[in-house]
């Protein structure tokens, strides 16, 4: 809470490296992976809960580029135990490397990790600690995980439908208890823990919490995926178009960016011709 940018940061990067280098070991997958990642910080109960969601293509591109190579069938993507001990190890080492750089501040009851050897005390028993990485296929197909997952980029940690009530300074909300079998419960608290819990996950100004990493970031994309359908001999998707409005002709393109259309809504005269249209009665 009191280093979230930083640790935020350190979370996107040891995630992306792990999949990354466990994807392209030859002894895995062998292949380079592309993936786009989504940070959540609550639970259904509005505790601070940091985690990322990630949705990765099944398989990847060979090491010489030509060909695609998809999961193994006996074994659903990528080892879960391999995973986990891999981002362990890259979050600790990255966490220690911020605290030797000056880049964790602690305050008030945490400011005694500010010590190195209490801090490298908290790394020793964090890496003593199993670390928890969940993979599992789509059981309704990819389109279902993207639309389960759309419905939480945007969003703040609780939607309005969930909220049942405020009354004498205590707000009443539904949430679901995964831990008893995805029950819908009812949770009421005071004002103030509410508010308290709800600010937990405002993000740090300007912080990116949808982040592509391999084939597909930013930089590489387009090439990427044209590779991609190429290999596994899909359509290219259509660009979107759309019909030309009544009046709105062919080639009255934009000027300036040749793709919008120019559409004649009225013609501002000049001076000299202004000066000899009848004015007109305001009163």
């Amino acid at each position: 809470m009191q280093n979230a940018r930083e640790i935020y940061r350190i979370l996107f990067r040891a995630a992306s490296e792990t999949l990354l280098t466990i994807a392209a070991d030859p002894r895995r997958l062998g292949a380079t992976i592309g993936f786009l990642a989504v940070l959540h910080t609550w639970g259904q109960n509005l505790h601070l809960h940091p985690h990322l969601h990630c949705v990765v293509p099944g398989g990847g591109i060979s090491p010489d580029g030509v060909r695609w190579i998809g999961c193994k069938k006996k074994s659903f993507f990528l080892p879960v135990k391999v995973l986990s001990s891999r981002f362990r190890r890259l979050f600790l080492i990255y966490l220690r490397e911020s605290f030797r750089e000056g880049r964790l501040k602690f305050y008030g009851e945490m400011a005694g990790l500010a010590r190195p050897d209490a801090f490298e005390a908290l790394c020793q028993q964090a890496g003593r600690i199993k670390w928890v990485v969940f993979v599992k296929p789509p059981f309704g197909g990819p389109g279902q995980v993207l639309k389960y997952l759309a419905r939480y980029t945007h969003r703040v940690a609780i939607s309005n439908r969930r909220l049942l009530s405020m009354e004498d300074g205590r707000v009443t909300f539904e949430y679901k208890d995964y831990a008893d079998g995805d029950q819908t419960k009812v949770m009421t608290l005071e004002a103030t823990e509410f508010i308290r819990r709800f600010l937990l996950h405002v993000l740090p100004s300007g912080f990116v919490r949808i982040r592509q990493f391999g084939f597909l970031a930013n930089r590489a994309r387009g090439k990427k995926l044209a590779l991609c359908r190429a290999m596994l001999g899909a359509v290219p998707p259509m660009k979107p178009t759309r019909q030309l409005q009544q009046g709105e002709q062919n080639d009255k393109r934009c000027p300036a960016c040749k793709i919008g259309r120019m559409v004649l809504i009225g013609i501002v005269p000049n001076a000299r011709q202004a000066a000899s249209l009848p004015r007109q009665d305001s009163s």
